[in-house]
């Protein structure tokens, strides 16, 4: 019999991940005000119809793309959305542009896409999923436990 394909999670990633399929009320999904600060290259604000405020640097939202390749790269290395791949140890590191999109589209009611400086464009970031990603202390503090 064959394991292959299956994977073990720890008892903290099995918590958030029952956290993460909660039914967020429809306020806590949508959003009042969208910011995203492309001039600045500062990141994207969202100010939550439940009075919630939710903010993300683009480096994090291109390292949490929720697209299918960057899920299934991110699963094969074993990261979390918004953590940045390992970057390999060189003698001289080169210099790497910020990320930053190119251009930000809005996709009907329910979400956001960015182009990226990267080339990278496939990403759909749904306000459920920008929402259940929010990077406030007290939500990250609900997902650590």
């Amino acid at each position: 019999m064959s394991h292959e394909g299956i994977r073990l999670i720890s008892e903290q990633e099995a918590r958030k991940a029952a956290a993460a399929e909660r039914d967020l009320p429809r306020a806590a999904t949508d959003p009042l005000h969208v910011r995203v600060r492309k001039s600045e290259g500062t990141g994207m604000e969202i100010d939550w119809k439940d009075g919630h405020a939710s903010q993300w640097s683009f480096a994090w939202l291109r390292d949490a793309c929720p697209c299918a390749t960057c899920n299934e790269e991110r699963e094969q290395e074993h990261r979390q959305p918004g953590e940045p791949k390992p970057q390999p140890k060189n003698l001289l590191p080169m210099f790497k542009e910020p990320v930053r999109p190119v251009q930000v589209h809005p996709v009907g009611r329910y979400a956001i896409s960015f182009e990226w400086n990267d080339g990278h464009h496939s990403g759909i970031f749904s306000w459920e999923y920008l929402r259940r990603m929010c990077q406030c202390a007290d939500c990250k503090s609900k997902t650590d436990r």
